[in-house]
């Protein structure tokens, strides 16, 4: 059964509740499953009302994957101090991302599952959000590694690799901690970091690994 409905609910407010709805709808339902008439009920609010504020189920859904791009965004920079050496920054920033995703799980599936898959201007969406947490992660591993180094002209593109393996691991890894009864932000994050700071750290320390000949 819906919200008890509040005329007097700002808009903004109100907009909200219905983002929230939605978000949980189509997290649980899938996109394609997910009725209007379900998430109005859900928001507590008419279904013309929903159509007025957001326009269409298409306009919903892109809302949706904005709003929980943002606040996945805003998570883990605010949980990485640039004052802090290389590996603490980065375990800071893994612990607020599967924080955020475990707390979220509806808003991860959205952005994760449910928009990869139903469309391109849904999955640009995802792709513009992804370019800009493997562009952060860039630059947390290219600063460090200029640090140790001591070359500060080293160039990006020799750790972008890095940078998108790794965005890429976290956000398989945050599907299967979200799966898995009993696995916490706090060891999905330690999980990660355990598979690849010893290869960043060897990095870090002019020992790369070095293919073999044949």
């Amino acid at each position: 059964m819906g919200a008890v409905k509040n005329k007097r609910m700002p808009r903004a407010v109100r907009e909200q509740q219905m983002l929230d709805a939605a978000v949980r709808t189509f997290g649980q339902r899938g996109y394609r499953a997910a009725s209007m008439d379900e998430i109005a009920d859900l928001a507590g609010v008419s279904k013309p009302l929903v159509y007025l504020y957001l326009n269409s189920k298409e306009d919903l859904f892109t809302s949706c994957i904005r709003r929980e791009a943002a606040a996945l965004m805003a998570a883990v920079r605010a949980g990485v101090q640039p004052d802090l050496p290389a590996d603490r920054q980065l375990w800071d920033g893994l612990r607020a991302f599967f924080a955020h995703t475990a707390q979220n799980p509806d808003g991860w599936t959205v952005l994760h599952l449910q928009a990869r898959t139903h469309g391109e201007p849904f999955a640009a969406e995802v792709t513009a959000m992804r370019e800009e947490l493997v562009a952060f992660v860039t630059q947390l591993i290219v600063v460090a590694a200029r640090e140790a180094h001591r070359d500060p002209s080293l160039a990006e593109g020799e750790v972008a690799g890095l940078a998108e393996a790794l965005v890429g691991a976290a956000e398989s890894l945050a599907a299967w901690a979200n799966a898995t009864p009993g696995v916490s932000a706090k060891q999905a994050a330690a999980t990660l970091m355990n598979f690849a700071w010893a290869g960043l750290g060897n990095l870090m320390d002019g020992r790369p690994w070095v293919p073999p000949k044949q």
